[in-house]
């Protein structure tokens, strides 16, 4: 049993990197997270982000990533279930904030499932697939964000 909550607890930490390594645009860190033959499929009320490869993954994730953009992705109440010694799945839920300065002020607001998979190659977890739908999404235009500090400015995005 113990080698099972310790694998949960890898992939707990494999998810929680992904979301501070997005919202933090280290895209380094982001390739190490995800299979080669990695899938993510994101359906929200205004979009739907589906790609195949780790390699386009990343690089779609750092266009968006980037000094116009301010996020935060929270994932919380994970249901892992290790299967065998290399395979597990996960549900979680995410909250999340999105400000795109490029587009106007864009800013999302919302809630989603997750429901993922994991493989453990050469002894580590990773995600083999990704996708969530949203519980709800809120899209407006905020007149006057007032950032007081924006990370991804001042590092100039990764």
């Amino acid at each position: 049993m113990s080698l099972r909550l310790e694998d949960i607890e890898l992939i707990r930490r494999l998810k929680y990197s992904y979301s501070r390594a997005i919202d933090t645009a280290d895209m380094d860190t982001v390739a190490t997270l995800f299979t080669e033959d990695a899938s993510v499929d994101y359906r929200g009320g205004s979009y739907h982000f589906q790609l195949t490869g780790r390699d386009g993954i990343v690089e779609a994730l750092r266009g968006m990533f980037n000094p116009r953009f301010v996020g935060s992705h929270t994932v919380h109440m994970p249901v892992i279930d290790v299967l065998d010694d290399e395979t597990a799945t996960g549900t979680w839920t995410l909250l999340d904030y999105a400000l795109n300065l490029a587009e106007g002020n864009k800013t999302t607001v919302g809630a989603a499932i997750y429901h993922d998979r994991y493989v453990k190659r050469d002894g580590r977890w990773l995600i083999a697939h990704s996708e969530y739908d949203r519980v709800y999404e809120r899209v407006y235009t905020d007149p006057a964000p007032g950032l007081t500090a924006h990370m991804l400015a001042q590092r100039g995005a990764a």
